[in-house]
């Protein structure tokens, strides 16, 4: 039969790495491929490397449709679903598809209320849809479990909420040297999110430096973070410094408001001379 490889769903999810593929084709090549590839219509969704592997060798292989998938948010979705439930997939590729799921579902969920009328728009005799109906049997078995909070996305993901908390900031700050290295394993999560805090250039040289200097910068940046507040120039610590500044701004303020609280009477005052004085 044809099959299609859609190059956006085959690089939806991270790759192999060499080893673990020449695992899976050492598998393949003993036992046949077990596993059948799923697809949506003739478009391969799921078994790309078992594809590839059984293209190159000329053996066998069955596929297998998925009724649920009606809209690619399905097909994203049932393929971050697959990855979260892998033991191979590591905690920062797991937290990353969390994340990611959570903003399909976001996203579903908006669209689907923007186009619900609301009760107010419709009329007296007919009452209203539910607030979110669902669209396919993929949204009714997820819509129940939003990921809203920190702690539905490391369950979902099976990560603490201080992990998802480090992916969220290596999602933002880290760079792509940084990430690759994580990937790679020559970096911890922990330090990796240490590392994330330097600028761009220092993640660069110390993921390309390799494992020895990526673990001495997110020691630097350990310890930088526990050093005592510098002290200003008349030796007072800067946490008193800032306070003092805060109480300055209050006086200001306050300052301010009395000077616009007598304004106000002075306004006050000129209206009811105006209103008392005769008509010309």
């Amino acid at each position: 039969m044809q099959i299609t490889v859609n190059p956006e769903f085959k690089a939806y999810i991270d790759p192999l790495t060499p080893d673990e593929h020449d695992a899976l084709e050492r598998s393949i090549l003993a036992e046949g491929c077990r596993d059948a590839l799923v697809l949506w219509g003739d478009v391969l969704v799921d078994g790309h490397n078992r594809y590839g592997i059984c293209q190159k060798h000329g053996l066998p292989f069955q596929t297998v449709q998925n009724p649920r998938f009606q809209s690619l948010e399905d097909v994203h979705l049932w393929m971050i679903d697959q990855h979260l439930g892998r033991r191979s997939v590591s905690d920062f590729q797991r937290g990353v598809l969390a994340l990611r799921k959570r903003e399909i579902l976001a996203e579903r969920r908006s669209r689907i209320l923007a186009t619900s009328p609301a009760p107010e728009d419709l009329p007296p005799d007919e009452e209203a849809p539910p607030p979110v109906a669902p669209q396919s049997p993929i949204v009714a078995a997820l819509e129940p479990r939003p990921l809203h909070s920190r702690e539905d996305i490391a369950k979902a993901a099976r990560l603490s909420s201080s992990q998802v908390v480090m992916i969220e900031k290596l999602q933002k700050q880290a760079a792509p040297e940084l990430v690759d290295a994580l990937k790679a394993g020559a970096v911890s999560l922990n330090a990796a999110a240490a590392v994330a805090s330097l600028p761009p250039e220092e993640q660069k040289a110390a993921a390309l430096a390799g494992k020895d200097e990526l673990r001495l910068a997110a020691k630097r940046v350990r310890e930088a973070r526990r050093k005592p507040p510098e002290a200003d120039a008349a030796g007072e610590p800067a946490e008193a410094a800032a306070t003092d500044e805060v109480s300055a701004l209050r006086q200001k303020v306050a300052a301010l408001q009395e000077e616009n609280a007598a304004l106000r009477e002075q306004v006050a005052a000129l209206r009811a001379q105006l209103e008392e004085a005769p008509s010309a």
